[in-house]
């Protein structure tokens, strides 16, 4: 066996939470760290110079012959996993802890040995899921030569290293925050954070125009209940930055990022009125269209990794659209499984009492479907939590078997008050307004669904 000494960088990887990952989803864990590998991390290394040394199922060890390079590739890997991974759930993320040092090292058959090596294993050990920690001569080296600063973590007695190492963790360009620091978990439910509008009227004291439009938005965005809004003391931090809307979407833990300009030319006296119809407008297109969204993601997730939420997501297309007597049987089984899950889901209690209501023709034992739309209907409104979709859904189903129309119109314009974009919610009133005998009624609020959302057509399912 033929042995040689050599100085290299060296970068030891691994993925934060492996076992945990693994035990929870084993495949899925499998095949996303492989398609990380191969899209990512070595075509990464390659373009960097590195030559890959071993793999040691969730590790790395990589040597660079320049500082610069192992410190380029690093970051790089590790700016592009943190953009990867905004859009999915904290408990399912990959992320990567990386170390670098740099040392002489024992090169035999290929593989590297040495205290250079142990070095960079334990500086990766330091590191925070998805960051970055390197010895002090790799900082020395890289200093002036990179668009970095460094976080000095003073010297750390390392497992079976003899003397301290003073090891530094990664940071970006100018010293602000931590280049790899990881993503804000993203919440249990959509999310957005709507960005101060750019003003285009070229006149300043017009600002207050822009900034409040932006604040009704905001307002009316929140009265989605399936939606989680960012609070406008976050989002106007951004106000008059450049911004990568890819980064604010991690920097505030949110899926969805609004941002836009407004220009204004006429008399403010109707301001406040101009302010509040442009928020509804705003946020009756924007409410459709996340929901298509997270639908098309439900639709790509895994199904052995399903929460209540897109098992719900599943159901609705099928529900909303024409399908066949096997699809909605498919529908009932997602709603039932969610259900399973969560037994006060108002939102798949409601869908499955308007599911039966709109099959109910299908059915084989009318009267037991009846009866499991109210009990359905009912638990949904029990567990409603003031949700306009789960109030005007459920008081629909009611409506009608014939439970009292006073009341669930009662329900139907709580939901409608709650929030006035809502277009379905607008759209079930029209039925419920001509059963109660207010024809005139039930026209208004179909048009004003209509207006409300003019391309979603959804609601003519209903």
């Amino acid at each position: 066996m033929s042995q040689t000494r050599r100085l290299v960088a060296i970068l030891a990887a691994d993925v934060a939470g492996y076992s945990r990952l693994i035990g929870a989803n084993e495949g899925g864990t499998l095949r996303w760290l492989a398609s990380v590998r191969a899209e990512l991390t070595d075509p990464k290394i390659a373009e960097h110079h590195g030559r890959i040394v071993k793999t040691m199922g969730d590790g790395l060890l990589v040597e660079f012959a320049s500082v610069i390079d192992a410190l380029r590739c690093a970051v790089e890997v590790q700016t592009a996993m943190a953009e990867r991974n905004t859009a999915v759930a904290a408990d399912d993320r990959i992320e990567f802890r990386i170390g670098i040092n740099v040392g002489d090292v024992v090169v035999e058959d290929g593989d590297i040995f040495g205290d250079g090596v142990n070095v960079a294993a334990r500086l990766e050990g330091l590191a925070e899921p998805g960051g970055i920690c390197v010895s002090a001569r790799v900082q020395e080296d890289a200093a002036g030569r990179l668009d970095l600063t460094f976080e000095d973590l003073g010297e750390q007695q390392l497992k079976n290293i003899a003397r301290p190492v003073r090891v530094y963790h990664v940071l970006a360009a100018g010293n602000s925050s931590a280049v790899t620091r990881p993503a804000l978990a993203l919440p249990d439910k959509p999310s957005i954070a709507v960005l101060p509008f750019a003003n285009m009227s070229g006149d300043p004291e017009q600002e207050y125009f822009a900034d409040g439009m932006v604040e009704e938005i905001i307002t009316a965005l929140g009265r989605i209940r399936w939606l989680f809004v960012i609070a406008r003391n976050s989002t106007f931090t951004y106000k008059g930055q450049p911004v990568d809307v890819k980064e604010v979407g991690r920097e505030l833990g949110v899926r969805y990022v609004l941002e836009g300009s407004v220009r204004f030319d006429g008399s403010l006296e109707d301001v406040f009125e101009l302010q509040d119809k442009v928020a509804i407008g705003v946020a009756a297109v924007i409410e459709p269209t996340l929901e298509a969204s997270e639908i098309d993601r439900s639709g790509r997730r895994p199904t052995n990794d399903l929460t209540a939420y897109d098992l719900y997501l599943r159901a609705l297309p099928i529900l909303l659209s024409f399908p066949s007597r096997e699809r909605v049987l498919e529908a009932f089984g997602l709603l039932d499984h969610a259900i399973a899950r969560d037994p006060g889901y108002g939102p798949a209690l409601a869908l499955v009492s308007f599911g039966y209501v709109r099959f109910y023709d299908w059915g084989e034992a009318p009267d037991a479907d009846r009866r499991k739309v109210v009990e359905c209907a009912r638990r949904a409104l029990a567990a409603a939590d003031d949700d306009p979709g789960v109030l005007a859904t459920a008081a629909f189903a009611l409506a009608f078997f014939g439970e009292d129309i006073g009341t669930q119109i009662a329900f139907v314009d709580r939901a409608l008050a709650l929030n006035p974009s809502f277009a379905r919610g607008w759209y079930l009133s029209g039925p419920l307004r001509v059963w109660a005998g207010q024809p005139e009624l039930a026209i208004e609020h179909v048009e004003r669904s209509l207006r409300l959302s003019p391309r979603d057509r959804r609601g003519s399912h209903f």
